[in-house]
């Protein structure tokens, strides 16, 4: 609890007693009310205050002008009949236990977002005159070396230098499982030093960091209103007046008839019932909880590394049905490796030797994922009178062996028989000295988790995948018919996934079903943008990432998909509870009250009662780790 709840608290606890006390007190007439006005003003002053700023701004209708309403009112028909306080009393005490248990679950949710908030750095290490000195981070340049000790936070985004470590990632991603960094790795801030020491040379100024981002994405997120949002806020502009001119209405017009009528007016009942419709009709109960829910919502998922930039974005993902996949980076690791050798006419190693060397003169990832698979220092002086040949291969001489290494077209200029080869991937031929020596599958591998994740999405509502690839169309369709996907469309460039994705939603036969694009942030700005909604995978350091998608997977793990989903629709299922809950109990004790059959303290609870349950609701949209 901060200072605040706990003064909330003493006020509380002070005004029950003090009510309570007085119920046995032995006093009456102007002494009684005296000593009555002193709990009814520790607990309720600050709505008074309120509600006459409220009147001074002409910004009438709130919940504290309500309750100033209905609680003066009840005080004068005591003054005026029975004597008995404790009803106006015991409205403000438990509007006020009400507002009390708001404000700790709301500041619940602040400490769940501020504990990722907690990954923002103190400070920075800079080496000066063989002393470490520390620095604001926000005064660090481009290019700068700093170290980060054992137990520090990372504070800006770099390349790693010297030494090794482990680093605890789970406020960004909600993993617990430490990852391994070397020298030569890209490191994002935010992330915590476990062991070793790190010399990093910084990539960007502090305001570009990860962290940065991150923390500007999650604080304006409340920003971003859900549909639901904008109705209660609208609702609650028009329901309130409409409420108290009821009110007043019940308090007016019943007497005037009865007098007309010849009858007793009975003024005192009818202004009760108009008092306790007042305190039936106070709106906090939706206007808390439904926004409440949301930020409890972004707060729970934020934990499990899922980053949703505004209720709106929740909303839409919770009415998911189309899930589009960009296969590179998100079902795949986005890494070329050599998967597979065939038909070698000598050691496998001494084949991929050969080729990597054949090869070294290359940028092209092929070239990369050869010299990976070798695992040793390229020595160019081995190699000579290299000729590469654009989209066939490449012919170089390796230790004086005339090595061509390339696809089948090259095979057959060559006049070199070679074996035809079935595996999804790309096929690198080798031919020595003419003859040839075998051939290298070099493929994209697929995420351990692919599979789950796609069988995760059918299973919680996602009737529709689809996978979009630059691959050669019967590579893509192997690659989907692994993973289970249903539609997959190869041979794209990224204006062909912009169309491809356009269509889909043009072709859609219900508007309320969205459809979601999932990449991994590098080269799909444009169809993050376009979709219903945008998800970026692996965004951890992805400028491109965070700025274009609308929610933000920060590891690369195709199962946080599935579990962003079940998030938004647990959040969406609480708030649609909450909404009905609300409304429906307040309208079957307004009608009660209106006809006399309720009276204060069935109107405590309709007020009170209802709101303190659907905060308790708002609540558990925090608890997502076993979802």
């Amino acid at each position: 609890m901060n200072k605040k709840q706990k003064k909330m608290l003493a006020r509380i606890v002070i005004a029950a007693v003090l009510m309570i006390a007085l119920n046995f007190a032995p006093v009456q007439g102007a002494l009684r009310f005296i000593l009555y006005m002193i709990p009814y003003l520790v607990i309720g002053y600050d709505i008074l205050l309120k509600a006459a700023r409220g009147i001074r701004n002409r910004q009438v209708f709130d919940e504290c002008f309500l309750m100033a309403v209905a609680t003066i009112g009840a005080i004068a028909l005591a003054l005026c009949e029975s004597g008995d306080y404790t009803e106006a009393i015991a409205v403000m005490l438990f509007y006020q236990v009400g507002e009390w248990f708001q404000s700790y679950a709301v500041g619940k949710s602040r400490r769940n977002i501020s504990e990722l908030m907690d990954i923002r750095p103190d400070h920075a290490n800079v080496e000066k005159d063989g002393k470490l000195e520390k620095i604001d981070p926000d005064e660090v340049a481009v290019g700068t070396l700093i170290v980060v000790q054992p137990g520090e936070k990372v504070p800006i985004d770099g390349t790693v230098i010297e030494g090794t470590s482990a680093l605890d990632t789970a406020a960004l991603t909600g993993e617990s499982v430490p990852r391994e960094i070397c020298p030569g790795e890209e490191i994002i801030s935010g992330c915590i030093n476990l062991s070793g020491v790190l010399k990093i040379r910084t990539s960007k100024e502090f305001g570009e960091s990860t962290v940065s981002r991150i923390l500007d994405l999650v604080e304006n997120a409340s920003s971003r209103k859900s549909r639901s949002e904008a109705f209660i806020t609208r609702f609650a502009r028009v329901y309130t007046p409409a409420v108290c001119i009821s009110a007043l209405a019940l308090a007016l017009i019943p007497p005037l008839v009865l007098m007309l009528a010849g009858m007793q007016p009975q003024w005192g009942s009818w202004v009760y019932r108009a008092l306790t419709f007042l305190v039936i009709s106070c709106p906090c109960a939706l206007v808390i909880s439904i926004p409440l829910s949301f930020f409890a919502g972004i707060g729970g998922a934020s934990n499990a590394g899922v980053l949703v930039k505004g209720s709106n974005y929740l909303e839409i993902l919770s009415k998911t049905k189309t899930v589009v996949f960009d296969k590179t980076g998100t079902l795949t690791r986005g890494v070329f490796e050599v998967n597979a050798i065939h038909h070698s006419i000598i050691a496998e190693q001494q084949l991929i030797e050969y080729a990597a060397l054949a090869e070294s003169a290359s940028s092209h990832p092929i070239s990369r994922s050869l010299q990976k698979a070798y695992g040793e220092p390229i020595d160019r002086s081995r190699v000579s009178d290299v000729h590469e040949l654009s989209g066939r291969g490449v012919i170089a001489t390796v230790d004086g062996v005339k090595v061509a290494a390339g696809n089948g077209r090259l095979m057959k200029e060559l006049g070199v028989p070679y074996q035809e080869c079935r595996s999804i991937g790309t096929i690198v031929h080798v031919a020595l000295d003419g003859r040839y020596a075998g051939h290298i599958v070099i493929s994209d591998m697929l995420k351990p988790t692919s599979k789950e994740a796609v069988q995760a999405l059918r299973r919680c509502g996602v009737s529709r995948s689809v996978m979009l690839s630059g691959d050669k169309p019967e590579t893509a369709a192997a690659i989907g018919k692994t993973l289970g996907i249903d539609e997959v469309y190869g041979g794209l460039m990224p204006d062909d996934k912009v169309f491809k994705v356009e269509e889909l939603i043009a072709g859609r036969k219900n508007e309320r079903e969205k459809i979601a694009f999932v990449g991994d942030g590098i080269n799909d700005a444009p169809v993050l943008s376009r979709a219903d909604i945008g998800i970026a995978m692996g965004a951890m350091g992805s400028d491109a990432a965070i700025e274009a998608a609308d929610v933000v997977l920060m590891d690369d793990d195709p199962l946080k998909i599935a579990k962003a989903i079940r998030i938004s629709r647990k959040c969406l299922c609480i708030v649609y509870e909450n909404i009905v809950f609300a409304i429906g109990i307040k309208l079957i004790c307004l009608v009660l009250g209106a006809m006399g059959i309720a009276n204060m303290w069935l109107a405590i609870f309709a007020d009170v009662g209802v709101m303190i349950i659907a905060v308790l609701n708002a609540i558990r949209a925090l608890f997502v780790k076993k979802l």
